[in-house]
This record gives C-alpha cells, sequence and structure tokens, in this order.
C-alpha cells in the first residue's frame, strides 16, 4: 500500500472562468473533506455540482502545507534555515489517522477513490499513565504481557477482552446474561471486576470515547467501537491506524477528482460574497456579478451567515518539527499516543499525533508531531504541556486556537446543509459520522457502504 508518486491535480480548475450556466443540483463552499466527500458522493448519484474555495489550495482547514506556507499562515516569515525545501514537507494542520476499518475507509471503498491514493500503516498505538508511554494491549496475548497492569489486573482485562471480541449481536448465547443494548458500559466493566486505570485506557484509547460519560450509555456503543478497533488491529498489525502518503491533503483531492470526473464543476481561489435566500431558503450564491443557482447549499460555517451556527467550543492544535522520534516508542515513524483525561486531571483528553518522512510530509530524519485537545481553560497552552513534554526538543512549533462550530439547523428547511467543526480527536471517526448524517439529511437515504472486505487490498 506504500506510495511512490504524488498524484497531479493541476487538471483541476482554478477557478478563473465564470459560473458555467448558472444552475445546478448542488453547490458546495469549500474544500475541507466533508464538503470534497459529499460533492463527489452527489456526482456519482447524478447530480449537478459546483464546487467553490476561496483558497487556491484544496483541503479549506484540513489541508496540508508545504513549509512556506505553513510559515505563512502562521505569521512567522520565512522558515528557519536547514530544514529542507518545499517539496518536502505536506504538513496537515488537523491532525487525523484513519481507522483501518472505521467508516472512512468503507467510505474510500465505496467510491474507490482508494485507487487514488496509497497508504502507510501507523507504527503504533500509545497510552500515557503515570507520566509514562504504554503499548495499548488489544489482543489477548498482549494483555498478559502489558505493564500497564499488574498480573490479576491483567486476567481480569485479558477476560473482559475474550468476552468482547467472542459477543455476536445475534446470538444470544453470548451474552453471558448481559444485555449490552440497555445496561451501561459500567455494568459490563463491574462483571469482570477491571479498575479505574483499565477502563480509562479501554474507553478512551479502544473505544475511542471524548468523555466518560460513555460509561452511562447503553454498553453495546463502546463494544462495537473495541471490536472496530480489534479487527483494524488484526488487518494491519502494527497499530489500527492507516495514514496517507503525502499526507492528508491528498484525501480532499481525490474526492475532489471523483466529482470531476463525474462532470462536477471545481473552481478555486473564488470568494462566495452572499449565499442568496428567498422566504427563509437558499436558492444559489453571488461572487462578485455572476450568479449561480442551486437546490441546495452545502459547506463549512465559515462561508454562511454567522447566525447560521453556533460555537461549542475551542480546540487547541499545535504542530511541531522534530529532528527525532518520541521516546518509548520504539523509535517509530509514526504514532498516537492518548493522554486520558484522568491522568491529565482534565475532562477532555490529550491527543499526540506523529508522522514522519516515512510518509513524504518532512524532510529526510524529521518528524511531525501535533499535540491537540479540546480547550477548557482561559490558558489552552498549558493544558497541552503533558503532551508537549513527550515530544522532547523541537526545532520550531506553530500554536492555533480554533473555534468549533456546529450547524443551528439540520438544513431540511433553509436548504443550508453545514458542516460541523473538525473536533480534537485523533481519529476520523466523528468526521465520518457528520459527513453520513449530512448526506443522509441531504438525500433522505442512509449511504449504503456495504464493502466486500476481502477485496479492499485488491481495489487498492
Amino acid at each position: 500500500m506504500d506510495g511512490e508518486a504524488k498524484l497531479d491535480f493541476a487538471w483541476l480548475p482554478a477557478g478563473t472562468e465564470a459560473l458555467a450556466d448558472g444552475e445546478y443540483d448542488a453547490i458546495v463552499l469549500g474544500t475541507g473533506l466533508k464538503e470534497c466527500i459529499l460533492s463527489g458522493l452527489l456526482a456519482t448519484k447524478g447530480k449537478k455540482v459546483l464546487h467553490l474555495d476561496r483558497n487556491d489550495y484544496y483541503g479549506g482547514d484540513c489541508a496540508s502545507l508545504n513549509l512556506t506556507n505553513l510559515y505563512t499562515k502562521f505569521g512567522k516569515g520565512d522558515p528557519l534555515p536547514g530544514l529542507g525545501s518545499n517539496r518536502d514537507y505536506n504538513i496537515d494542520l488537523i491532525p487525523k489517522f484513519i481507522m483501518a476499518c472505521g467508516k472512512l475507509v468503507k467510505m474510500l471503498l465505496h467510491t474507490k477513490v482508494t485507487r487514488y491514493l496509497d497508504f502507510k500503516n501507523v507504527d503504533g498505538s500509545y497510552v500515557y499513565k503515570g507520566g509514562k508511554i504504554y503499548k495499548i494491549p488489544a489482543t489477548s496475548a498482549e494483555a498478559l504481557n502489558t505493564s500497564l497492569m499488574g498480573i490479576f489486573e491483567k486476567r481480569r482485562f485479558r477476560s473482559m477482552l475474550m468476552y468482547i471480541y467472542n459477543y455476536e449481536e445475534d446470538d444470544p448465547s453470548t451474552y453471558d446474561g448481559m444485555d449490552l443494548k440497555t445496561q451501561p458500559m459500567s455494568d459490563l466493566y463491574s462483571k469482570f471486576g477491571v479498575d479505574a486505570n483499565t477502563q480509562s485506557f479501554t474507553g478512551h484509547t479502544m473505544a475511542l470515547m471524548r468523555d466518560d460519560e460513555y460509561l452511562n450509555r447503553p454498553a453495546i456503543d463502546a463494544v462495537r467501537a473495541i471490536k472496530m478497533y480489534a479487527y483494524s488491529l488484526e488487518r494491519y498489525g502494527k497499530s489500527p491506524y492507516l495514514y496517507p502518503i503525502y499526507g492528508l491533503g491528498g484525501l480532499p483531492e481525490g474526492f475532489s477528482r471523483l466529482c470531476a470526473i463525474h462532470g462536477g464543476t471545481f473552481m478555486l481561489h473564488r470568494s462566495v460574497d452572499d449565499i442568496l435566500f428567498e422566504n427563509g431558503k437558499a436558492w444559489g450564491i453571488r461572487c462578485g456579478n455572476e450568479v449561480a443557482k442551486g437546490d441546495i447549499i452545502i459547506g463549512d460555517p465559515s462561508y454562511f451567515p454567522r447566525e447560521k451556527s453556533r460555537v461549542t467550543g475551542q480546540v487547541i492544535r499545535s504542530i511541531f518539527i522534530l529532528r527525532h522520534p518520541i521516546n518509548n516508542t520504539a523509535d517509530s515513524e509514526s504514532c498516537q499516543i492518548i493522554i486520558p483525561a484522568a491522568q491529565a486531571k482534565r475532562k477532555s483528553d490529550i491527543y499526540v499525533c506523529v508522522v514522519s518522512f516515512a510518509h513524504n510530509v518532512a524532510a529526510a530524519n524529521t518528524y511531525i508531531a501535533i499535540v491537540s485537545t479540546t480547550v477548557e481553560t482561559a490558558n489552552p497552552l498549558t493544558e497541552i504541556e503533558i503532551g508537549v513534554n513527550l515530544l522532547g526538543e523541537y526545532v520550531d512549533r506553530f500554536d492555533s486556537v480554533s473555534d468549533q462550530m456546529e450547524p443551528e439547523a439540520d438544513g431540511t428547511q433553509d436548504n443550508c446543509f453545514i458542516s460541523a467543526s473538525y473536533d480534537a480527536t485523533s481519529h476520523f471517526e466523528t468526521t465520518s459520522d457528520d459527513v453520513l448524517n449530512l448526506y443522509q439529511r441531504i438525500t433522505g437515504e442512509a449511504l449504503d457502504m456495504n464493502i466486500n472486505a476481502d477485496s479492499t487490498d485488491a481495489d487498492q
């Protein structure tokens, strides 16, 4: 699956042409991943799609930037000497890994966008406990060998894992007296007597829950997530995660190509001056003296009137350029480290994502680390210090705090289908959920993602 050459998207229009004949089934604003997936899916359904972006590059908030563009975006002038050339770098603004058997992979396979991209397995997945980093035990064998817990706790944890892996929703003989669709996850933990530490890393690093509210929800949600984690790990071995060669920017580019192949019109560097409304319903956009009509308008919150969205919080993300791997990660060229909220004495987890030259996103022997979390105080930089301290010495850093936005309405009444901002998580599961939700609201039907898993490698 490793790639050798980056895709050339020069064939996509740069936005100098007029708005064609001006009438479309859907107008999509912004080339973030969510918007590009939706434009690709709609185009394959035969919809006439116009897709615009105010920037002169693809990806929006989730773009991958070269060195010069990164320094320019953060107002830091020229890149530091000795870092290499622009062509060596594709640095993500938003850090995310792809769960190997997760929803985004199913979308990639469903649309065959995998033919445009190459991926590499992430080397390891780790959890922080008591000032140290430990590999996340995800199999019964690893549960017995891990130094993350004592010998008696290992046995309890292994018994719980075996129950979860053997549990089948359509086979009551595997329930062992539990009703996971009604009983909370706290009941499942109690059944096996696992301690608070085991509950923390199981829920936050395997089930990928963002807070402890899941303890009070039906256990089936966490069990499904843990099983997906295990299946993903079994499929590729080192960790359950994949990452695109040349960075995450290739994902929106791939879906953009899918849309264009099916007749979509793309225009970069085209600002949208107004979204046009009549009787409370959007019917088009204005760009200068040009107007394009559209049955629906799709986009990220920044393209719509402010009253269409609300701020639900903030996320801090700090990008670091390193010359070394992270200590205690077996010299991994890529890894994820999750610091559970309880370990950081906070409400939200802290995520550390590391990629490197091995993925063609940095110069030789150079690593890119991104530390992120949901902001909880008036001093966001201090909130991620526990993650920053894991990195060791760094060459340079780039800090940003951004608002998390969500739409006020579902779009069915005003024809404005607005995506939510990207959260602090280091995986694409919540992103995929938002895409699937938007798709169903737009089309009135759920996306059928039934894929023969045995064919995934062949399709790529």
